[in-house]
């Protein structure tokens, strides 16, 4: 049986986006089924302006540095590297709704579901994760 993993974003800082992309990206290098389900500030994340310019918690500026230094894989690399490995991409209806954000707001591939359809998804996954 492969492995499955659900992952819930909440957050929309930079770090956010490492640690959910980081970790989908390798979960789905390693052959597991990744669906991520983007909610409140994680829209952010996939939005299609706001994850080229995603803030770097105040007082952790020289991680910037850091990045470049090693080569880190920018935001938008990473969001293409996960939809490449077939990571499903799921944003919340209801914050779309309440933030009045349409879909063509976000990057493309994504799906638009409800908390349902995302419970769905993760009730028979092996590893589920928040950020």
């Amino acid at each position: 049986m492969a492995t499955k993993v659900a992952i819930i974003a909440s957050n929309g800082s930079l770090f956010d986006a490492y640690k959910v992309f980081n970790v989908a990206t390798a979960a789905a290098a390693s052959d597991a089924e990744v669906g991520i389900f983007f909610t409140f500030e994680g829209l952010n994340l996939i939005h299609k302006e706001a994850h080229k310019q995603l803030p770097i918690p105040a007082g952790n500026e020289h991680f910037e540095e850091g990045f470049k230094r090693e080569n880190v894989p920018s935001i938008p690399e990473l969001v293409e590297m996960a939809q490449e490995l077939g990571v499903k991409i799921i944003a919340c209806q209801m914050t779309m709704d309440a933030m009045s954000l349409d879909k063509d707001q976000f990057i493309e591939g994504i799906e638009v579901g409800g908390a349902a359809s995302f419970i769905h998804y993760a009730s028979d996954a092996n590893i589920s994760l928040t950020f």
